[in-house]
């Protein structure tokens, strides 16, 4: 299984299908998140906590890698991860809503193990499409 194969089995069996007892498979225990130019260091278990959750807030979430690149063993996996809000996050309450993010993860790749991850998500967009939240209002200068 090539690089990006082993990636988009992760997401859409093993992430979609909340099978974390076989995260040490597709995961390295010396990966790391990357945040901004920084590298935090979580191993499959932050992996690991990150998908629980998530799953608390979109317990039934399933994500679809729609497009992916290659470039040695950096593999960018443009995706949609859709999921009903069953859970608190951030302060917003669950609505029920069936929502759909897209989103784009980059994972470096070392003997068929994610030794590096990162992306982002399109949560603002889904969000106030589905007035989960609004605009901030400000008040008129001078009040």
């Amino acid at each position: 299984m090539t690089a990006a194969e082993r990636v988009k089995y992760f997401y859409e069996v093993i992430v979609s299908e909340n099978k974390t007892q076989r995260m040490g498979e597709f995961v390295s225990r010396d990966c790391c998140v990357r945040v901004g130019g920084s590298r935090v260091p979580v191993g499959v278990e932050g992996m690991a906590a990150h998908i629980a959750a998530t799953k608390s807030t979109y317990p039934d979430y399933a994500m679809r890698v729609t497009r992916q690149f290659c470039d040695g063993d950096t593999v960018i996996s443009e995706f949609v991860m859709e999921g009903t809000h069953l859970g608190e996050w951030l302060g917003i309450r669950p609505s029920g809503k069936r929502l759909s993010f897209t989103g784009v993860n980059i994972d470096r790749v070392a003997d068929g193990k994610i030794v590096e991850h990162g992306g982002a998500v399109n949560t603002f967009e889904t969000l106030l499409e589905a007035n989960l939240i609004g605009p901030v209002s400000h008040g008129e200068a001078g009040s």
